[in-house]
């Protein structure tokens, strides 16, 4: 069985709601139901059960299994039926970048750099392509009056060492000879790259399947099981699966209501549109994610380009709006005009896993027996790997790695953790 490497140097949610029409989004594969409609029966006991199954779920869960530990997944839906299959796939440590985040930086850095030896791991494993891009990004300034606001980003990235360069409009209409010609400056970001999402969560899914994790799909979590002050394992419709450790990953859900009583996990979701066009021999297309002010474009192995994504405050609205597709589609036809020959796919809405400081949270919860990975906001494929890893280390090793220390929970003023562990224990053996 082929692994990726621990360092760099070698390496429950529903589905986002889509129109236009529903068959444009790519359906993974999920094993029948029983004869009685319900989940194939859970193990009746693991080393370690996931929550959730996403690609940051998935990946965890792949990584443990290549330590030796048994796994099971459970989610609500479909693997990646969350935001998941709603994300663009950027690799984007450098265009991501803000100001005040240094820790932040360092780990999206090291996860990008930890991307092509888990690619190709993926890909061996599964025998499928994930559509690895590794041609750059471009962050554009289309008039005049954004070139400043691009200037200050490029000194961000000279003062923390990133690898951009500037380029003036000649230069960046060089490199993408579609983009409107009023686009006034650039800058090119060598090490940002992109995937295509649906076919990392079905490699995922396959390469799990292949370590021996079993994968339970439409399988709910409805509680936490506890024991000796502890978690101990999850209840599910399918029934009892015992865990030494439960993980919690179920993205923008992860702070519902299986969290013990005075836990408190700062996550909420972050409503995105987005939407999937048909580049053409006569449309053309990108050769390299371009980001706007107002969207990014990333073209795709199989013709598509997507276009995204809003920010939206609207809790768990799902609710694909003239607004949001108007903000789209004028922020892409502004950079990039031959999308007005495009046939519009697909259009679907996802929630990111937002913190309130926008960062992962990642480690130990204050609860023994449970870990928590979420909170990714927009980079979940980007910081997949090195989040894999830093449970990894957590579950077999006892410690998260140094890269990963300032993610934990408690940064947040510490684990708000009400001791009622034994009413919780109490009222699942139906004693109160």
């Amino acid at each position: 069985m082929q692994g990726f490497p621990a360092t760099s140097e070698a390496f429950g949610a529903a589905p986002p709601a889509s129109v236009l029409p529903a068959s444009a989004m790519r359906t993974l594969a999920t094993p029948a139901p029983s004869p009685a409609g319900r989940p194939a029966a859970v193990p009746a006991a693991v080393d370690v059960a996931v929550v959730g199954a996403g690609v940051i779920g998935l990946s965890i869960a792949w990584r443990l299994a290549q330590r030796g530990l048994s796994v099971a997944v459970f989610d609500r839906a479909g693997a990646g039926a969350g935001a998941s299959l709603a994300a663009t796939g950027m690799l984007a440590a450098a265009a991501e970048h803000e100001p005040g985040d240094p820790e932040l930086l360092a780990l999206a850095l090291e996860s990008q750099r930890m991307w092509p030896a888990f690619g190709r791991a993926l890909e061996a494993q599964s025998g499928l392509s994930i559509d690895f891009r590794d041609s750059g990004t471009l962050v554009v300034a289309l008039g005049r009056d954004e070139v400043e606001r691009l200037r200050f980003r490029h000194d961000l990235h000279v003062r923390c060492g990133l690898a951009t360069s500037w380029l003036g409009g000649p230069q960046v209409r060089a490199m993408e000879p579609g983009l409107r010609p009023s686009v006034a400056a650039g800058l090119f970001c060598p090490d940002d790259h992109q995937v295509d999402p649906r076919l990392v969560m079905t490699a995922l899914r396959d390469a799990v399947l292949a370590s021996g994790v079993g994968l339970f799909e439409h399988c709910a979590v409805e509680a936490l099981d506890f024991a000796g002050g502890r978690v101990c394992g999850v209840e599910t419709a399918a029934g009892r699966c015992r865990a030494a450790t439960v993980v919690l990953a179920a993205g923008a859900w992860t702070a519902g209501n299986l969290l013990p009583a005075g836990l408190v996990v700062p996550v909420r979701p972050l409503k995105g549109q987005a939407l999937a066009l048909t580049a053409t021999a006569e449309t053309g297309t990108l050769s390299h994610i371009v980001w706007t002010e107002q969207v990014h474009l990333a073209a795709k192995g199989d013709g598509r380009l997507i276009v995204g994504a809003t920010v939206e405050e609207r809790g768990f609205d799902a609710a694909v709006t003239a607004g949001g597709l108007y903000a789209l589609l004028e922020g892409a036809r502004r950079a990039f005009p031959a999308i007005e020959e495009m046939a519009v796919e697909a259009v679907w809405t996802g929630f990111r896993p937002s913190s309130i400081d926008d960062a992962p949270i990642l480690g130990a919860t204050g609860v023994d027996g449970l870990v928590i990975a979420t909170g990714h906001h927009r980079n979940g494929y980007l910081l997949a790997p090195v989040t894999a890893l830093a449970i990894e280390a957590l579950v077999a090793d006892g410690k998260v790695p140094a890269v990963a220390h300032a993610f934990g929970l408690d940064r947040f003023g510490g684990p708000a953790v009400d001791r009622e562990i034994e009413n919780v224990e109490l009222e699942n053996a139906g004693l109160e």
